[in-house]
């Protein structure tokens, strides 16, 4: 019986991997991320290292001040000073810091004691998380643009000047020069020009360094990936070919070894036929027939394990097929004295599959069972539902030789056979058909115990 190959619509097969198209999208996204990242934390980095240095700078200013004018530890500690002029020119000297919007000193008691906007002397605000550091001795600086803490909206930022739009936020603790304990803080808020345009200035060169940066970068190794995928591509057309060479050669192998056989039949059943009586020519015509017949059964064999399989995903009865394929070989079975037994419920689920081209496989299965029991023997087909794993299993089991642990290892490669007669690519079609639709296929087989082909298909 000739089954047909394709039957249905040909699935769209799966787009081949392009090397070059998945880098162009991965390699753009994860340098643009790394190249973002990079230049966020250069910024911060130049932004911080910036206002630490001016901060440390206003620091060693003020310190120095305290230091010197010795009315200034009386006055953050609340003693009246002796020198009123020292104490005035002190004052006027931190409100002279180059840069300053206004100044501030605060004693331990976060009471404004002082400040160039006299409005504010005398005052105590609300809780500032800068100013209790700044009183534990930590150097406190802010720049407005950059922490949302520090804004014009701050009660102690009043009156400010509206045309700044950069400033800082310094706190610098004050210490006690014999003992080096904080007496207070001195809160100035500058507006460095040269340090803003200097800040601006660095962040333009870093971002433009990073765009250039991952911009080399991703040429460079998109070209490096274009060669890859060139020479992948001409590796694979060159494998693809040496594997058509060599399956070439193996299948002219298989068809000269496996002709020649029935060729000579053949032949010698025509020159019988030439010496024989009439009553014994017709029984030499079916020789001749059932020869030319395994032929055309080989030739069919080979154009299904070259042609590309298609098949629409239908709901397949097995019992039915399992029904046709033994009636099929009812009279080769009786000729060669092989018993048949079928175990198969009506009821069995349908599996999902093409009933043309599961019928191939099983006409398949028993063909090779067939050829392994020669003479005698038998042969068995049942079935079993999984409704846990939504499958249904047909095994097809036969009384041969069976097979060692070395031929089942071999058992699916095109083109190798055990069998005297055989070409070698039934049970490599078979197990194409049975993956093509979500299936499985098993072997079970050992010298002295038989072989059981277990076919596993997902239910309809």
């Amino acid at each position: 019986m000739n089954w047909p190959l394709t039957r249905g619509p040909v699935d769209r097969a799966p787009l081949p991997f392009n090397l070059s198209r998945w880098f162009a999208i991965v390699g753009l996204v994860s340098i643009t991320i790394v190249g973002s990242a990079s230049a966020l934390m250069l910024t911060y980095f130049l932004t911080d290292r910036m206002l630490q240095q001016e901060g440390q700078m206003t620091m060693q200013f003020v310190q120095s001040l305290v230091t010197t004018e010795t009315s200034l530890p009386d006055y953050f500690n609340g003693v009246p000073t002796k020198d009123s002029n020292e104490l005035e020119m002190a004052l006027k000297h931190i409100a002279a810091v180059p840069d300053t919007l206004r100044a501030n000193m605060y004693n331990r008691n976060h009471v404004l004691i002082w400040s160039s906007d006299s409005k504010l002397i005398g005052r105590r605000f609300g809780a500032n998380a800068e100013l209790d550091r700044a009183l534990a001795g930590q150097l406190v600086v802010h720049a407005d643009d950059e922490d949302p803490t520090i804004s014009p909206h701050k009660e102690e930022h009043v009156n400010l000047k509206d045309e700044d739009d950069y400033f800082i936020e310094v706190y610098v603790p004050v210490r006690d020069a014999p003992h080096g304990k904080v007496i207070g803080v001195v809160e100035l808020y500058k507006s460095p020009k040269a340090l803003a345009e200097a800040l601006h200035t660095g962040r333009i060169y870093i971002i433009f360094g990073a765009v250039a940066a991952g911009l080399f970068l991703y040429l460079t190794l998109f070209w490096l990936s274009r060669r890859a995928d060139a020479v992948i591509r001409s590796q694979q057309e060159q494998l693809l070919e040496s594997q058509i060479l060599a399956t070439v050669g193996e299948m002219g192998s298989a068809v000269a070894h496996g002709i020649r056989n029935p060729l000579a039949a053949i032949r010698s059943s025509a020159e019988l036929a030439l010496d024989s009586p009439p009553e014994l020519v017709r029984e030499t015509a079916q020789d001749i027939i059932a020869e030319a017949d395994r032929l055309e059964a080989w030739v069919r064999n080979l154009l299904s394990y070259a042609r590309p399989l298609a098949g629409a995903h239908e709901a397949v009865a097995l019992p039915a097929l399992v029904d046709g394929a033994f009636e099929h070989f009812a009279r080769e079975m009786e000729k060669r004295n092989i018993s048949r037994s079928c175990s198969i419920a009506h009821d069995l689920p349908m599996a999902r599959g093409d009933s043309f081209l599961l019928g191939q496989v099983l006409h398949s299965l028993l063909a090779n069972a067939m050829e392994a029991i020669e003479q005698g023997g038998s042969i068995e087909v049942a079935s079993a539902a999984v409704p846990a794993r939504r499958r249904v299993e047909l095994t097809v089991r036969d009384s041969g030789p069976g097979m060692t642990p070395e031929q089942l290892k071999r058992v699916f490669t095109p083109f190798y056979t055990t069998k005297p007669k055989g070409l070698g690519v039934g049970l490599a079609l078979a197990k194409r058909i049975v993956e093509r639709f979500g299936g499985h296929i098993h072997i079970d087989s050992a010298p002295g115990r038989g072989t059981a082909v277990c076919l596993s298909m997902p239910t309809a």
